[in-house]
């Protein structure tokens, strides 16, 4: 049988309110009393229903996740799970939990968002992604809910957010193969209804006028999604052309990885013939045959400072408008040094 508020108010010598009072942590109570409450809690082997504690202190202490998809396909590429570790890390440390938002089409996760933000289940958002039209974003304002977007948003102003610098890290990535002796450089990317996506880009493109390298619509392949067939039809298509590129840069080690496919099914050798430079650095990079260089973009580290941040804004202490988590390239076998 569950032991009751007035048991342990009988036990401790207060009212049932006080007892309420002291597992809300009110600062009306006075510590003594906080302590005589708590021994008899601790004594009966009282736990505070979460339930019951929100609705005195109007938390939840949970912190709502929104994918770019459904949970189950967005965890196939290990940025997911990498960030997710560091979301989950830092919001145990402050004592809250995460609540995944699900559905298996843009419109279910919204609608999904939806539902958690005005059915009072969550404190704050974050946003595992920057979408160009902002749509998660506008639901939360309209709710005025507490957010942090995991990647820099196309309308900056008044939103926290937590990134790399993608246009210096794919400009870096580039100047280095043009430095290696490349001007015929692929780009295959992600949708372009990324941020992320528009940012490497602009790196990418950023190098090439930098050197005076023409630029190469051909050279240009968007993938919707970031998976490894889509990335292995598209360098099966580039391989194909009168002026086959002599290196890639390609925005995802999981694309990355069909692309090597590609490659060597042509009988082209990685890098003398093709030279590869990928991003994210997920841990089957150094696996790979040949190892990929890739871009360490620090996934945990953005997970983790994006749930401090939301915490900070949920509590009224943010005093940051943005986090920027450095980058650094692993050097392996696909590229020369």
């Amino acid at each position: 049988m569950n032991v009751t508020i007035k048991e342990v108010a009988k036990l401790a010598g207060v009212s049932p309110s006080t007892v309420s009072r002291v597992i809300s942590d009110s600062p009306r109570i006075s510590d003594e009393t906080k302590r005589i409450v708590r021994d008899a809690m601790s004594e009966l082997g009282y736990h505070p229903n979460a339930i019951a504690r929100s609705l005195v202190s109007k938390a939840t202490n949970t912190i709502g996740i929104v994918m770019p998809q459904s949970t189950e396909r967005a965890f196939l590429n290990p940025f997911f799970p990498q960030a997710l570790s560091g979301v989950s890390a830092a919001a145990h440390e402050q004592g809250y939990c995460i609540l995944l938002s699900t559905g298996n089409t843009e419109k279910e996760q919204l609608d999904s968002l939806q539902s958690i933000v005005t059915g009072g289940r969550v404190d704050g958002v974050i946003i595992m992604y920057s979408p160009v039209d902002n749509s998660p974003m506008e639901i939360l304002k309209k709710f005025g809910t507490p957010s942090v977007v995991i990647g820099k948003p196309l309308k900056s102003k008044d939103v926290l957010y937590v990134d790399n610098d993608n246009v210096e890290a794919s400009f870096k990535v580039t100047e280095k193969l043009i430095s290696n002796g490349h001007k015929k450089i692929a780009f295959i990317s992600g949708s372009f209804r990324f941020v992320v996506s528009l940012d490497r880009l602009d790196g990418y493109m950023n190098a090439l006028k930098r050197h005076d390298i023409p630029f190469r619509k051909e050279y240009i392949l968007e993938l919707s999604e970031f998976i490894t067939q889509g990335a292995y039809e598209k360098t099966k298509q580039l391989l194909t052309l009168s002026e086959r590129p002599t290196a890639l840069v390609v925005t995802d080690d999981v694309m990355a990885f069909g692309a090597m496919d590609a490659i060597k099914e042509c009988g082209l050798r990685i890098p003398e013939d093709i030279e590869i430079m990928s991003f994210n650095n997920v841990p089957s990079s150094e696996l790979t045959n040949p190892s990929l260089t890739s871009v360490d973009i620090d996934a945990f580290t953005l997970g983790y400072e994006a749930s401090k941040l939301i915490i900070e804004k949920i509590k009224g202490e943010a005093n940051r408008e943005k986090v920027i988590v450095p980058t650094k390239i692993v050097y392996r076998e696909t590229s020369r040094l």
